[in-house]
């Protein structure tokens, strides 16, 4: 059985570089095009797979050629398929992506399409009694909470990839123990200001084991319920930022099964999510572990 299993959005992503983003009601060519597998819990169950750890995504997925893809694209990296229900007749999630050269940003349109809710089956359930963590992203709210809760009773960790604030977000958030939000998602549900009360806040409403907010450039922050620990960012040549959060959670995922302090931790998933905006692509970009543990080197930091 796997040690890191995901519930969350699985998209087909069409990522489109272009040399800039466009004005309106205008013409512009593209340097390239490409299909990828995409969403917050399915990118960051790669990322802990190409990382060593043994990883499957659980869920619900269209019965053709789109959920053929993302079935196929999960296989490549060696994450566990078989916990996936296939329905026919439905529209997948997918999105389009424009990646600009000149700036390093991603401007994203999606579609989440009709599928309906993932209901858990047996071995659905079983297989998050048996691993070590359970990645969460806020989409399959319901089937999130169920799995959560399952989690909790078993001695499973959770970590919540938390980006969006979706309805019933506070019954997740107050299952979770690695509760690991964006800065523009602490600072909205709390009302704070400052990342730092925000993050105390957090600490305060939820109780989970700690609290750490991703700040883009400016790296991030590390809170226990004691003490604030900053982190950085490390340095990368940027050509595809597009899916540097998600790859983030799931890096900290496999660091957390690998036995390390949440500070390094910290610093582990933020080396990872930087080697990956070197290459075009959320997954295929996504460094080994050697690779990490040796930049990180280069960079002055020790596991």
């Amino acid at each position: 059985m796997s040690k890191v299993v995901g519930i969350g959005a699985c998209v087909m992503d069409t990522l489109i570089t272009v040399p800039h983003y466009p004005t309106e009601d205008t013409k512009l060519r593209a340097a390239s095009t490409k299909l990828v597998g995409g969403g917050p819990t399915a990118t960051g169950i790669v990322a802990v797979a190409k990382l060593g750890i043994d990883a499957e995504y659980i869920g619900v997925l269209s019965d053709d050629s789109t959920g053929d893809f993302l079935i196929g694209d999960f296989r490549k990296y060696g994450v566990g398929v078989d916990n996936i229900t296939k329905l026919g007749g439905y529209r997948a999630f997918t999105s389009c992506i424009w990646l600009s050269a000149e700036g390093g940003t991603r401007t994203c349109v999606f579609d989440k399409g009709n599928l309906p809710p993932l209901s858990l089956n047996k071995n659905q359930k079983d297989a998050i009694k048996s691993a070590k963590l359970l990645m969460v992203d806020g989409n399959e709210m319901s089937a999130a909470v169920e799995a959560a809760k399952i989690a909790r009773e078993n001695g499973v960790k959770v970590l919540y990839d938390c980006g969006g604030l979706y309805p019933d977000v506070d019954k997740l958030l107050a299952l979770t123990d690695i509760m690991i939000p964006s800065e523009e998602f602490s600072l909205g549900h709390t009302g704070e200001k400052d990342v730092y009360k925000a993050a105390e806040k957090l600490y305060r409403m939820y109780h989970p084991s700690y609290v750490v907010i991703t700040r883009g450039k400016l790296g991030g922050l590390l809170y226990d319920g004691k003490e604030y620990t900053e982190y950085p960012i490390y340095p990368a040549e940027v050509v595809d930022s597009n899916g540097a959060g998600d790859v983030f959670h799931g890096a900290f995922a496999s660091a957390v099964v690998r036995g390390y302090s949440p500070i390094k931790c910290c610093h582990f998933a933020s080396c990872v999510s930087a080697l990956k905006c070197t290459g075009v692509g959320a997954r295929e970009s996504v460094p080994d572990f050697d690779t990490t543990v040796e930049y990180l080197r280069r960079n002055g930091y020790e596991l």
